[in-house]
């Protein structure tokens, strides 16, 4: 089983590739799903999540708020550290399960989609990184617009990853997104052929 990590900073279009590998016969384990599934209301991380930042963080029906835990945690890098410590243990927890299952079931290739992929030091544990990029000025606009974020905080969640050009050096494999989506469409069609010779001469 070829074991891929799929990564790429905010706004990349790392979510569209994430599809776009699915579609052409990938097993998909997001983070983000994952993450999702670590904060549940009643689950060990949301309660870490309540006695280190009280109450305001948590919504009346006991889900995460998670605007307002954004708001305290992207500007500051020591809450960032704190949430991070809580989060990503679960995560990954369940991202080895998903993996296991997936080569239980004789999975050739398995995406794994890992926004924080080099934040948190894990690019070594995969037979091939894929780095998802665009301009830093098309991500932001595409922050600002799509997401409907203001300039200061899109800037500060952007700033809070390493840049991308450190990424692209330590990457097997860069997917520019700075086109259109058959031009997007094109360069992962590429990716999958390599992907799919390297499954096979494992």
């Amino acid at each position: 089983m070829l074991l891929v990590a799929l990564t790429g900073n905010i706004a990349s279009g790392k979510s569209l590739v994430s599809a776009l590998l699915r579609e052409r016969g990938a097993a998909i384990v997001d983070a983000d799903v994952l993450a999702r599934e670590a904060v549940a209301p009643g689950t060990a991380a949301i309660q870490a999540i309540r006695a280190r930042w009280g109450p305001g963080v948590i919504g009346a029906d006991g889900a995460l708020d998670r605007a307002a835990l954004r708001a305290i945690v992207f500007s500051d890098p020591v809450e960032r550290e704190a949430l991070n410590a809580i989060v990503h243990p679960e995560i990954e927890r369940r991202r080895n399960l998903a993996v296991e299952a997936a080569r239980i079931r004789g999975v050739a290739i398995v995406v794994c989609d890992i926004p924080l992929l080099f934040e948190i030091g894990q690019q070594d544990r995969f037979d091939v990184v894929i780095l998802v990029d665009a301009p830093e000025d098309l991500r932001f606009a595409r922050l600002t617009a799509r997401r409907q974020l203001g300039d200061e905080e899109a800037r500060a969640m952007m700033n809070a990853q390493i840049p991308a050009a450190a990424k692209r050096a330590r990457a097997t494999i860069v997917v520019d997104n700075d086109g259109s989506l058959a031009q997007l469409e094109t360069r992962v069609d590429a990716v999958w052929q390599e992907l799919v010779r390297r499954a096979a001469a494992q």
